[in-house]
């Protein structure tokens, strides 16, 4: 046999195999996001484990790029994926973020993460953790329960925020990360406008035709309210709504062009893609966001003309039928109807939440719901009733006591924000983004007063992340000034540049 004959028989030999193994790879991820975990998706997957290793400990920035896609699609129902909790992909990479940072002592930086935002977050963490005690239902200490509820009620909450203060450490890796959840948002805008104008995957409209049907499609089946790659409609609306308010008070405050135009768009695009949700209460965290931004802008340049037009769309959705061709601005104007049923129905529930919760101080329990009080417990009625809203939630679950310690604790985290854009941060441009986290915040906040969203992927390590910026910004001030003056010396380069072209075409 020649030479020239074995090669080839080898180079097919070769092809084949690679071939072989792809298929392979392909049908284990195929296998793990339709059945989850087995046997033969594991092991067939162990070489992407073998690359995400070596990527992990040689760009270590890789693993929160990949917990920020993660935390933002894990919800999605075209890709669902079965045989696991939702929040554990979340909280292995946010625990071996952790365990990098703690290995490489010098990454920790206790002048950045010891704050009063982290003493309120302990304060919570530590409340939580002594719920496991509580015994008010009679049913004995439930300990898997109260890990499952506490690891999203409280702990996500600290990881969020060492997580985004240990690793946003400079100008390039913050703008890089206001990048990213740009593009994750318009994506989700571009998917509500698909599912506006195109149609629903199978998984989407099996949702709807299941347990989204009640709270989904209205009026008759006239109203579908859309989800885009969200939980629910509820999320994703009020998702929006603060999202919105971030990017356009980045983009009122930018000083870079290429900045201030993407991040604007991106503000409007977020804008328009809450309508479809039909979620009444994103107008109202739109409409918060933006006059806390009054507030901590300290201008009347900015606070005239936003209060006027703040007052104008109020105006209009809550005294006119401007617009009332469209649904989704119908539903939006419902939520200023008084006598809405939808309404009515949760003042009659907290009524009868108020009775039982009247001998719980301490709540039902963490992690205590319809699943595991039985039907002859006396508190099976508040374990069945929705609560329709994260704080009624914590409420039900921690009692006064509880509720009170989670409104002290975000109170604290919240108006220390609000002192560090106000009175640390000098550079005009850094204090707009700060603004914009702790404005979103506030309207985050406002959407779990109305809906069962905080603690919901992936608002909880967005927006309590965000907040933890705020406090870890004045340590890199000095490094943002320098990069801004960079930023815009390139800036003046490039029009002087494009000048010049204009004036040698003239000649």
């Amino acid at each position: 046999m020649s030479t020239t004959a074995y090669n080839n028989i080898t180079e097919n030999v070769n092809g084949g195999r690679v071939l072989l193994l792809f298929l392979l790879f392909a049908l284990a991820i195929y296998q793990f996001i339709t059945v989850g975990f087995s046997a033969f998706a594991i092991v067939c997957s162990l070489p992407i484990l073998v690359i995400l290793v070596i990527l992990t400990f040689r760009y270590r920035l890789f693993i929160f790029w990949a917990l920020m896609g993660i935390n933002y699609f894990i919800q999605w129902k075209s890709f669902p994926i079965s045989g696991i909790p939702t929040s554990v992909p979340n909280e292995i990479l946010e625990l071996l973020l952790l365990a990098l940072a703690i290995i490489d002592v010098k990454e920790l930086k206790s002048e950045r993460t010891i704050n009063p935002m982290l003493g309120a977050l302990l304060v919570w963490g530590a409340f939580c953790t002594l719920e496991v005690l509580n015994e008010t239902s009679g049913l004995g200490i439930q300990i898997a329960a109260w890990y499952a509820g506490a690891r999203m009620m409280a702990y996500q909450l600290v990881y969020a925020f060492l997580v985004y203060t240990l690793y946003i450490t400079n100008p390039k890796i913050l703008i890089r990360y206001l990048f990213v959840w740009a593009l994750l948002s318009i994506f989700a805008a571009f998917w509500v406008w698909k599912q506006q104008h195109i149609g629903l995957t199978q998984m989407e409209n099996a949702f709807l035709q299941g347990r989204g049907r009640t709270t989904h499609v209205i009026n008759g089946g006239a109203t579908i309210r859309l989800f885009s790659i969200f939980s629910d409609a509820a999320n994703f609306g009020v998702n929006m709504a603060a999202t919105a308010v971030a990017f356009l008070i980045f983009g009122i405050t930018s000083k870079i062009k290429k900045h201030k135009y993407f991040f604007l768009l991106t503000g409007l695009i977020c804008a328009w893609a809450m309508f479809p949700s039909g979620t009444r209460t994103s107008t109202f965290c739109l409409g918060v966001g933006i006059f806390t931004y009054v507030f901590l802008s300290k201008s009347f340049k900015i606070a005239i003309p936003v209060s006027i037009i703040g007052i104008l769309a109020y105006f209009i959705l809550a005294f006119t039928t401007i617009g009332d061709g469209n649904a989704s601005i119908r539903r939006m104007r419902s939520g200023f109807n008084r006598n809405d049923a939808s309404a009515n129905q949760r003042t009659i529930n907290q009524a009868v939440m108020k009775k039982y919760l009247a001998e719980a101080p301490w709540g039902l329990g963490i992690g205590m719901g319809y699943e595991n009080v039985p039907a002859n417990n006396k508190y099976r009625k508040l374990a069945t009733i929705p609560p329709d809203s994260e704080y009624v939630f914590i409420w039900i679950h921690t009692g006064i006591i509880g509720i009170t310690i989670f409104l002290i604790t975000t109170a604290i985290m919240f108006f220390g924000a609000c002192w560090i854009i106000l009175f640390r941060i000098r550079s005009d441009s850094l204090r707009g983004i700060a603004a914009g986290f702790c404005c979103a915040f506030a309207s985050i906040q406002l959407g779990g007063y109305a809906n069962q969203v905080l603690m919901q992927f992936p608002n909880c390590l967005l927006f309590y992340g965000g907040l933890s910026l705020v406090y870890a910004l004045p340590f890199f001030e000095k490094e943002w000034i320098q990069y801004e003056k960079e930023q815009l010396s390139i800036q003046a380069e490039k029009k002087r540049l494009k000048l010049e072209k204009k004036r040698a075409k003239r000649v």
